[in-house]
Protein backbone atom coordinates (compact mmCIF):
# COMPACT_ATOMS: atom_id res chain seq x y z
CA UNK A 1 0.00 0.00 0.00
CA UNK A 2 1.16 3.54 -0.74
CA UNK A 3 -0.09 7.00 0.14
CA UNK A 4 -0.33 9.57 -2.65
CA UNK A 5 -1.83 12.94 -3.60
CA UNK A 6 -3.82 12.81 -6.83
CA UNK A 7 -2.98 15.45 -9.46
CA UNK A 8 -5.67 15.01 -12.14
CA UNK A 9 -7.96 12.57 -13.93
CA UNK A 10 -6.98 10.75 -17.12
CA UNK A 11 -9.24 10.14 -20.12
CA UNK A 12 -10.56 6.93 -18.48
CA UNK A 13 -11.62 8.77 -15.31
CA UNK A 14 -8.75 7.42 -13.19
CA UNK A 15 -6.79 9.52 -10.76
CA UNK A 16 -3.22 10.32 -11.82
CA UNK A 17 -0.33 10.58 -9.38
CA UNK A 18 3.40 9.87 -9.42
CA UNK A 19 5.64 7.58 -7.44
CA UNK A 20 9.20 8.66 -8.15
CA UNK A 21 9.46 8.68 -11.93
CA UNK A 22 6.53 6.33 -12.42
CA UNK A 23 2.96 7.40 -13.26
CA UNK A 24 0.29 5.71 -11.15
CA UNK A 25 -3.33 5.52 -12.35
CA UNK A 26 -5.68 5.14 -9.38
CA UNK A 27 -9.23 3.84 -9.84
CA UNK A 28 -11.75 5.71 -7.70
CA UNK A 29 -9.51 8.69 -6.83
CA UNK A 30 -10.25 12.35 -7.58
CA UNK A 31 -7.96 15.36 -8.11
CA UNK A 32 -6.37 16.86 -4.97
CA UNK A 33 -7.36 13.87 -2.85
CA UNK A 34 -4.93 12.19 -0.49
CA UNK A 35 -5.47 8.45 -0.80
CA UNK A 36 -4.06 5.15 0.32
CA UNK A 37 -3.97 2.86 -2.71
CA UNK A 38 -2.95 -0.67 -3.63
CA UNK A 39 -1.38 -1.57 -6.97
CA UNK A 40 -2.87 -4.37 -9.04
CA UNK A 41 -0.73 -4.13 -12.21
CA UNK A 42 2.83 -2.86 -12.56
CA UNK A 43 4.81 -1.89 -15.65
CA UNK A 44 8.31 -0.37 -15.86
CA UNK A 45 7.08 3.22 -16.33
CA UNK A 46 3.54 3.13 -14.94
CA UNK A 47 1.20 1.11 -12.79
CA UNK A 48 -2.48 0.75 -11.95
CA UNK A 49 -3.93 0.89 -8.47
CA UNK A 50 -7.25 1.16 -6.68
CA UNK A 51 -8.20 3.24 -3.67
CA UNK A 52 -8.03 1.48 -0.34
CA UNK A 53 -8.94 4.55 1.73
CA UNK A 54 -9.62 8.23 1.01
CA UNK A 55 -7.57 10.13 3.60
CA UNK A 56 -8.48 13.65 2.40
CA UNK A 57 -11.55 13.72 0.14
CA UNK A 58 -12.21 16.17 -2.65
CA UNK A 59 -15.05 18.66 -2.06
CA UNK A 60 -16.45 17.36 -5.37
CA UNK A 61 -16.75 13.78 -4.10
CA UNK A 62 -20.34 12.57 -3.72
CA UNK A 63 -21.94 9.35 -2.53
CA UNK A 64 -22.59 7.06 -5.53
CA UNK A 65 -26.28 6.38 -6.00
CA UNK A 66 -25.82 2.82 -7.27
CA UNK A 67 -25.04 0.08 -4.71
CA UNK A 68 -23.02 -1.77 -7.36
CA UNK A 69 -20.73 1.15 -8.20
CA UNK A 70 -17.12 0.06 -7.96
CA UNK A 71 -17.96 -3.53 -8.87
CA UNK A 72 -20.03 -3.03 -12.02
CA UNK A 73 -17.97 -1.67 -14.90
CA UNK A 74 -20.84 0.30 -16.43
CA UNK A 75 -20.07 3.56 -14.60
CA UNK A 76 -16.72 4.96 -13.45
CA UNK A 77 -17.55 8.50 -12.22
CA UNK A 78 -20.59 8.26 -9.94
CA UNK A 79 -18.38 9.43 -7.06
CA UNK A 80 -17.79 12.78 -8.83
CA UNK A 81 -20.37 15.59 -8.77
CA UNK A 82 -22.18 15.61 -12.18
CA UNK A 83 -21.21 19.17 -13.09
CA UNK A 84 -17.58 18.38 -12.38
CA UNK A 85 -17.83 15.32 -14.62
CA UNK A 86 -18.68 17.60 -17.53
CA UNK A 87 -15.77 19.93 -16.69
CA UNK A 88 -13.38 16.94 -16.68
CA UNK A 89 -14.61 15.87 -20.10
CA UNK A 90 -14.18 19.39 -21.47
CA UNK A 91 -10.58 19.37 -20.25
CA UNK A 92 -9.97 15.96 -21.86
CA UNK A 93 -11.26 17.32 -25.17
CA UNK A 94 -9.12 20.46 -25.01
CA UNK A 95 -6.03 18.47 -23.97
CA UNK A 96 -6.40 15.99 -26.82
CA UNK A 97 -6.91 18.75 -29.39
CA UNK A 98 -3.80 20.53 -28.20
CA UNK A 99 -1.44 17.62 -27.55
CA UNK A 100 -2.35 15.67 -30.71
CA UNK A 101 -3.35 18.39 -33.19
CA UNK A 102 -1.71 21.50 -31.71
CA UNK A 103 -4.96 23.38 -32.16
CA UNK A 104 -7.37 25.15 -29.83
CA UNK A 105 -10.98 26.04 -30.68
CA UNK A 106 -11.65 29.73 -31.15
CA UNK A 107 -14.85 29.32 -29.13
CA UNK A 108 -15.65 26.77 -26.43
CA UNK A 109 -19.27 25.73 -26.84
CA UNK A 110 -21.45 25.28 -23.75
CA UNK A 111 -21.67 21.61 -22.83
CA UNK A 112 -24.66 19.66 -24.09
CA UNK A 113 -26.16 17.71 -21.23
CA UNK A 114 -29.43 16.25 -20.00
CA UNK A 115 -30.70 13.99 -17.20
CA UNK A 116 -27.94 12.39 -15.14
CA UNK A 117 -29.99 9.28 -14.32
CA UNK A 118 -32.36 6.90 -16.16
CA UNK A 119 -31.03 8.15 -19.48
CA UNK A 120 -29.79 4.96 -21.11
CA UNK A 121 -32.27 3.69 -23.73
CA UNK A 122 -29.84 1.22 -25.29
CA UNK A 123 -27.98 -1.46 -23.36
CA UNK A 124 -26.47 -4.89 -23.81
CA UNK A 125 -26.67 -7.18 -20.81
CA UNK A 126 -24.25 -10.05 -20.50
CA UNK A 127 -25.83 -13.30 -19.27
CA UNK A 128 -24.01 -16.10 -17.45
CA UNK A 129 -25.24 -19.22 -15.72
CA UNK A 130 -23.15 -19.45 -12.54
CA UNK A 131 -24.06 -22.41 -10.34
CA UNK A 132 -22.06 -21.04 -7.38
CA UNK A 133 -24.14 -17.83 -7.51
CA UNK A 134 -27.33 -19.85 -7.40
CA UNK A 135 -28.40 -19.39 -11.00
CA UNK A 136 -28.23 -16.88 -13.81
CA UNK A 137 -26.61 -13.44 -13.65
CA UNK A 138 -27.87 -10.66 -15.96
CA UNK A 139 -26.09 -7.32 -16.09
CA UNK A 140 -22.95 -5.50 -17.11
CA UNK A 141 -19.44 -6.86 -16.80
CA UNK A 142 -17.53 -6.25 -13.61
CA UNK A 143 -14.82 -3.63 -13.76
CA UNK A 144 -11.57 -5.00 -15.24
CA UNK A 145 -13.19 -8.44 -15.60
CA UNK A 146 -15.13 -10.70 -17.94
CA UNK A 147 -17.35 -11.76 -15.04
CA UNK A 148 -20.94 -10.51 -14.94
CA UNK A 149 -21.77 -8.24 -12.02
CA UNK A 150 -24.23 -9.69 -9.51
CA UNK A 151 -26.78 -6.87 -9.78
CA UNK A 152 -30.54 -6.46 -9.58
CA UNK A 153 -30.97 -2.84 -10.65
CA UNK A 154 -29.26 -0.06 -12.60
CA UNK A 155 -29.64 3.66 -11.95
CA UNK A 156 -28.77 4.80 -15.48
CA UNK A 157 -31.44 2.64 -17.12
CA UNK A 158 -35.08 3.75 -17.30
CA UNK A 159 -36.79 2.38 -14.15
CA UNK A 160 -39.06 -0.05 -16.08
CA UNK A 161 -35.95 -1.59 -17.67
CA UNK A 162 -33.98 -1.61 -14.42
CA UNK A 163 -36.84 -3.51 -12.79
CA UNK A 164 -36.54 -6.22 -15.45
CA UNK A 165 -33.09 -7.42 -14.32
CA UNK A 166 -34.33 -9.64 -11.49
CA UNK A 167 -37.24 -11.13 -13.54
CA UNK A 168 -34.84 -11.76 -16.44
CA UNK A 169 -32.55 -13.70 -14.12
CA UNK A 170 -35.49 -15.86 -13.07
CA UNK A 171 -36.79 -16.26 -16.63
CA UNK A 172 -33.51 -17.34 -18.19
CA UNK A 173 -32.63 -19.47 -15.17
CA UNK A 174 -35.80 -21.47 -15.77
CA UNK A 175 -35.15 -22.13 -19.46
CA UNK A 176 -33.79 -25.43 -20.75
CA UNK A 177 -31.20 -23.37 -22.68
CA UNK A 178 -30.19 -21.17 -19.70
CA UNK A 179 -26.48 -21.73 -20.45
CA UNK A 180 -27.01 -20.95 -24.16
CA UNK A 181 -28.28 -17.38 -23.79
CA UNK A 182 -25.14 -15.20 -23.63
CA UNK A 183 -26.69 -11.72 -23.92
CA UNK A 184 -29.85 -9.65 -23.91
CA UNK A 185 -29.93 -6.42 -25.92
CA UNK A 186 -32.32 -3.68 -24.79
CA UNK A 187 -33.83 -1.14 -27.19
CA UNK A 188 -36.23 1.45 -25.78
CA UNK A 189 -38.25 3.51 -28.24
CA UNK A 190 -40.69 6.30 -27.55
CA UNK A 191 -43.62 3.86 -27.54
CA UNK A 192 -42.20 0.35 -27.04
CA UNK A 193 -39.39 -1.62 -25.41
CA UNK A 194 -37.76 -4.58 -27.15
CA UNK A 195 -35.52 -7.22 -25.59
CA UNK A 196 -33.38 -9.23 -28.03
CA UNK A 197 -32.27 -12.57 -26.59
CA UNK A 198 -29.19 -14.08 -28.21
CA UNK A 199 -29.97 -17.81 -28.37
CA UNK A 200 -27.28 -20.31 -29.31
CA UNK A 201 -29.87 -23.11 -29.39
CA UNK A 202 -33.58 -22.98 -30.23
CA UNK A 203 -35.86 -22.75 -27.19
CA UNK A 204 -38.08 -25.69 -26.34
CA UNK A 205 -41.88 -25.49 -26.41
CA UNK A 206 -41.86 -24.98 -22.64
CA UNK A 207 -39.24 -22.25 -23.03
CA UNK A 208 -41.39 -20.50 -25.63
CA UNK A 209 -44.38 -20.57 -23.30
CA UNK A 210 -42.27 -19.02 -20.52
CA UNK A 211 -41.00 -16.32 -22.87
CA UNK A 212 -44.53 -15.42 -23.97
CA UNK A 213 -45.70 -15.22 -20.36
CA UNK A 214 -42.75 -12.95 -19.48
CA UNK A 215 -43.48 -10.58 -22.38
CA UNK A 216 -47.14 -10.36 -21.41
CA UNK A 217 -46.40 -9.82 -17.73
CA UNK A 218 -43.85 -7.03 -18.30
CA UNK A 219 -45.23 -5.28 -21.38
CA UNK A 220 -42.16 -5.83 -23.54
CA UNK A 221 -41.60 -7.26 -27.02
CA UNK A 222 -39.20 -10.17 -27.35
CA UNK A 223 -36.94 -10.89 -30.31
CA UNK A 224 -34.75 -13.97 -30.69
CA UNK A 225 -31.32 -13.72 -32.33
CA UNK A 226 -29.76 -17.07 -33.31
CA UNK A 227 -26.80 -15.57 -35.23
CA UNK A 228 -25.50 -12.10 -36.08
CA UNK A 229 -27.54 -8.91 -35.59
CA UNK A 230 -29.31 -9.39 -38.93
CA UNK A 231 -30.88 -12.63 -37.65
CA UNK A 232 -32.84 -10.91 -34.85
CA UNK A 233 -36.52 -11.64 -35.50
CA UNK A 234 -39.75 -10.86 -33.63
CA UNK A 235 -40.92 -13.61 -31.29
CA UNK A 236 -43.76 -12.30 -29.12
CA UNK A 237 -45.86 -10.22 -29.19
CA UNK A 238 -45.80 -8.54 -32.60
CA UNK A 239 -45.04 -4.82 -32.54
CA UNK A 240 -48.20 -2.83 -33.19
CA UNK A 241 -46.02 0.07 -34.36
CA UNK A 242 -42.37 0.38 -35.32
CA UNK A 243 -39.70 1.20 -32.81
CA UNK A 244 -39.04 4.91 -33.20
CA UNK A 245 -37.81 8.09 -31.55
CA UNK A 246 -39.08 11.57 -32.34
CA UNK A 247 -37.09 14.73 -33.08
CA UNK A 248 -39.86 17.20 -32.20
CA UNK A 249 -37.83 20.32 -33.07
CA UNK A 250 -37.94 19.19 -36.69
CA UNK A 251 -41.27 17.36 -36.78
CA UNK A 252 -39.51 14.06 -37.51
CA UNK A 253 -39.99 10.44 -36.51
CA UNK A 254 -36.97 8.14 -36.90
CA UNK A 255 -37.81 4.45 -37.08
CA UNK A 256 -35.21 1.84 -36.20
CA UNK A 257 -34.73 -1.86 -35.64
CA UNK A 258 -33.79 -3.21 -32.20
CA UNK A 259 -30.22 -4.02 -33.29
CA UNK A 260 -29.69 -0.85 -35.36
CA UNK A 261 -27.29 1.77 -34.04
CA UNK A 262 -29.05 4.65 -32.31
CA UNK A 263 -27.76 7.10 -29.72
CA UNK A 264 -27.97 5.72 -26.19
CA UNK A 265 -29.31 8.96 -24.70
CA UNK A 266 -32.39 10.30 -26.54
CA UNK A 267 -32.62 13.44 -24.39
CA UNK A 268 -29.09 14.56 -25.22
CA UNK A 269 -29.45 13.39 -28.82
CA UNK A 270 -32.27 15.88 -29.38
CA UNK A 271 -30.08 18.74 -28.18
CA UNK A 272 -27.07 17.45 -30.12
CA UNK A 273 -29.04 17.34 -33.38
CA UNK A 274 -30.37 20.83 -32.76
CA UNK A 275 -26.85 22.14 -32.16
CA UNK A 276 -25.35 20.36 -35.18
CA UNK A 277 -28.00 21.83 -37.48
CA UNK A 278 -27.54 25.30 -35.96
CA UNK A 279 -23.76 25.13 -36.49
CA UNK A 280 -24.07 23.89 -40.05
CA UNK A 281 -26.76 26.49 -40.92
CA UNK A 282 -28.33 24.58 -43.83
CA UNK A 283 -29.99 26.72 -46.47
CA UNK A 284 -32.63 25.69 -49.04
CA UNK A 285 -30.95 24.36 -52.15
CA UNK A 286 -27.52 23.78 -50.59
CA UNK A 287 -25.85 20.45 -51.31
CA UNK A 288 -24.83 18.82 -48.03
CA UNK A 289 -23.01 15.53 -47.39
CA UNK A 290 -23.69 13.49 -44.25
CA UNK A 291 -20.87 10.98 -43.77
CA UNK A 292 -21.65 7.92 -41.62
CA UNK A 293 -25.32 8.89 -41.81
CA UNK A 294 -26.79 5.79 -40.17
CA UNK A 295 -30.58 5.95 -39.96
CA UNK A 296 -30.66 9.64 -40.88
CA UNK A 297 -30.34 11.15 -37.39
CA UNK A 298 -28.75 14.29 -38.88
CA UNK A 299 -29.65 13.86 -42.57
CA UNK A 300 -33.38 14.15 -41.98
CA UNK A 301 -33.24 17.45 -40.01
CA UNK A 302 -30.86 18.93 -42.61
CA UNK A 303 -33.28 18.02 -45.39
CA UNK A 304 -36.17 19.45 -43.36
CA UNK A 305 -34.40 22.82 -43.72
CA UNK A 306 -34.62 22.47 -47.50
CA UNK A 307 -31.07 21.33 -48.21
CA UNK A 308 -30.35 18.58 -50.72
CA UNK A 309 -28.72 15.90 -48.57
CA UNK A 310 -26.65 12.92 -49.66
CA UNK A 311 -26.08 10.45 -46.85
CA UNK A 312 -23.11 8.05 -47.03
CA UNK A 313 -23.18 4.88 -44.97
CA UNK A 314 -21.13 1.69 -44.91
CA UNK A 315 -24.06 -0.55 -43.93
CA UNK A 316 -26.50 -1.27 -46.75
CA UNK A 317 -29.21 -2.18 -44.24
CA UNK A 318 -28.83 1.16 -42.45
CA UNK A 319 -28.81 3.10 -45.73
CA UNK A 320 -32.03 1.35 -46.73
CA UNK A 321 -33.56 2.15 -43.35
CA UNK A 322 -32.53 5.81 -43.77
CA UNK A 323 -34.25 5.88 -47.16
CA UNK A 324 -37.43 4.49 -45.60
CA UNK A 325 -37.24 7.20 -42.93
CA UNK A 326 -36.89 9.85 -45.63
CA UNK A 327 -39.97 8.50 -47.41
CA UNK A 328 -42.02 8.23 -44.19
CA UNK A 329 -41.21 11.86 -43.32
CA UNK A 330 -42.02 13.20 -46.78
CA UNK A 331 -38.39 14.08 -47.62
CA UNK A 332 -37.59 11.58 -50.36
CA UNK A 333 -37.25 14.30 -53.00
CA UNK A 334 -34.49 16.05 -51.04
CA UNK A 335 -32.48 13.00 -50.03
CA UNK A 336 -30.23 10.35 -51.50
CA UNK A 337 -28.33 7.58 -49.72
CA UNK A 338 -25.14 5.96 -50.98
CA UNK A 339 -23.48 2.81 -49.62
CA UNK A 340 -19.74 3.43 -49.34
CA UNK A 341 -16.82 2.24 -47.23
CA UNK A 342 -15.75 5.61 -45.86
CA UNK A 343 -12.60 4.13 -44.34
CA UNK A 344 -11.17 3.52 -47.82
CA UNK A 345 -12.19 6.60 -49.82
CA UNK A 346 -9.63 8.84 -51.52
CA UNK A 347 -9.53 12.18 -53.33
CA UNK A 348 -10.64 10.66 -56.62
CA UNK A 349 -13.73 9.17 -54.99
CA UNK A 350 -14.54 12.42 -53.18
CA UNK A 351 -14.08 14.43 -56.38
CA UNK A 352 -16.49 12.09 -58.17
CA UNK A 353 -19.23 12.94 -55.65
CA UNK A 354 -19.28 16.54 -56.87
CA UNK A 355 -18.87 19.70 -54.80
CA UNK A 356 -20.68 20.11 -51.48
CA UNK A 357 -21.52 23.38 -49.79
CA UNK A 358 -21.30 21.84 -46.32
CA UNK A 359 -20.60 18.52 -44.67
CA UNK A 360 -21.48 16.69 -41.47
CA UNK A 361 -19.23 13.86 -40.24
CA UNK A 362 -20.39 11.50 -37.47
CA UNK A 363 -17.95 8.57 -37.47
CA UNK A 364 -17.49 5.67 -35.05
CA UNK A 365 -14.60 5.63 -32.58
CA UNK A 366 -12.05 5.03 -35.36
CA UNK A 367 -12.73 8.51 -36.70
CA UNK A 368 -12.79 9.64 -40.33
CA UNK A 369 -9.14 10.02 -41.33
CA UNK A 370 -9.58 8.68 -44.88
CA UNK A 371 -12.54 10.98 -45.52
CA UNK A 372 -10.81 14.13 -44.27
CA UNK A 373 -7.66 13.31 -46.23
CA UNK A 374 -9.86 12.88 -49.32
CA UNK A 375 -11.15 16.48 -49.18
CA UNK A 376 -9.80 18.40 -52.16
CA UNK A 377 -9.71 21.93 -53.52
CA UNK A 378 -13.52 22.03 -53.82
CA UNK A 379 -14.05 20.85 -50.23
CA UNK A 380 -17.06 22.30 -48.37
CA UNK A 381 -16.45 25.59 -46.63
CA UNK A 382 -18.06 24.37 -43.40
CA UNK A 383 -17.75 20.99 -41.66
CA UNK A 384 -19.48 19.92 -38.47
CA UNK A 385 -17.79 16.90 -36.89
CA UNK A 386 -19.61 14.87 -34.21
CA UNK A 387 -17.14 12.66 -32.37
CA UNK A 388 -17.34 9.82 -29.84
CA UNK A 389 -13.55 9.70 -29.38
CA UNK A 390 -11.56 12.90 -28.69
CA UNK A 391 -8.28 11.25 -29.72
CA UNK A 392 -9.45 10.47 -33.26
CA UNK A 393 -11.21 13.83 -33.49
CA UNK A 394 -7.89 15.49 -32.65
CA UNK A 395 -6.03 13.35 -35.18
CA UNK A 396 -8.53 14.31 -37.90
CA UNK A 397 -8.49 17.96 -36.77
CA UNK A 398 -4.73 18.00 -37.33
CA UNK A 399 -5.35 17.17 -41.01
CA UNK A 400 -8.29 19.54 -41.38
CA UNK A 401 -6.44 22.51 -39.85
CA UNK A 402 -2.80 22.02 -40.80
CA UNK A 403 -3.23 20.30 -44.18
CA UNK A 404 -6.66 21.26 -45.54
CA UNK A 405 -6.69 24.87 -44.39
CA UNK A 406 -9.68 24.85 -42.04
CA UNK A 407 -9.97 26.81 -38.80
CA UNK A 408 -11.38 25.15 -35.70
CA UNK A 409 -14.04 27.73 -35.05
CA UNK A 410 -15.76 26.03 -32.10
CA UNK A 411 -15.83 22.81 -30.07
CA UNK A 412 -17.51 21.48 -26.96
CA UNK A 413 -18.44 18.32 -25.14
CA UNK A 414 -21.69 16.40 -25.33
CA UNK A 415 -22.41 14.50 -22.11
CA UNK A 416 -24.07 11.54 -23.81
CA UNK A 417 -22.97 9.11 -21.07
CA UNK A 418 -23.18 10.67 -17.58
CA UNK A 419 -21.17 8.88 -14.85
CA UNK A 420 -18.78 7.38 -17.41
CA UNK A 421 -15.50 8.70 -18.79
CA UNK A 422 -16.85 8.49 -22.35
CA UNK A 423 -16.36 11.85 -24.10
CA UNK A 424 -18.67 12.76 -26.96
CA UNK A 425 -18.06 16.14 -28.62
CA UNK A 426 -18.98 18.39 -31.52
CA UNK A 427 -16.68 20.67 -33.51
CA UNK A 428 -17.11 23.27 -36.22
CA UNK A 429 -14.45 23.72 -38.92
CA UNK A 430 -14.54 26.50 -41.50
CA UNK A 431 -12.30 27.68 -44.28
CA UNK A 432 -12.39 30.66 -46.58
CA UNK A 433 -14.37 30.28 -49.79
Amino acid sequence: MKVATVESLDHEGRGVTRDGGKVVFVDGALPRERVACVSYRKKPTYEFAHVQEVLRPSPLRVMPRCPYFGTCGGCTLQHLEPGAQVAVKQRVLEDQLWHIARVRPEVLLPAVHGPAWAYRHRARFAVRYVAKKGGVLVGFHERRSSFVADMESCEVLPPPVSRLIRPLRALIGGLSIRDRVPQVEVAVGDAATVLVLRVLEPPSAADEAALRAFAAAHGVHLYLQPGGPATAAPFHPPLEADLYYDLPDFGLRVRFGPTDFTQVNPYVNRVLVRRAVALLEPEPGERIADLFCGLGNFSLPLARAGARVIGYEGSRALAQAALRNAEANGLRGLMQFVVANLFEVDEAWMRAQGPFDKMLIDPPRDGAIAAVKALGADAPRRVVYVSCNPATLARDAQVLVHVKGYRLRAAGVVNMFPHTAHVESIALFERDA
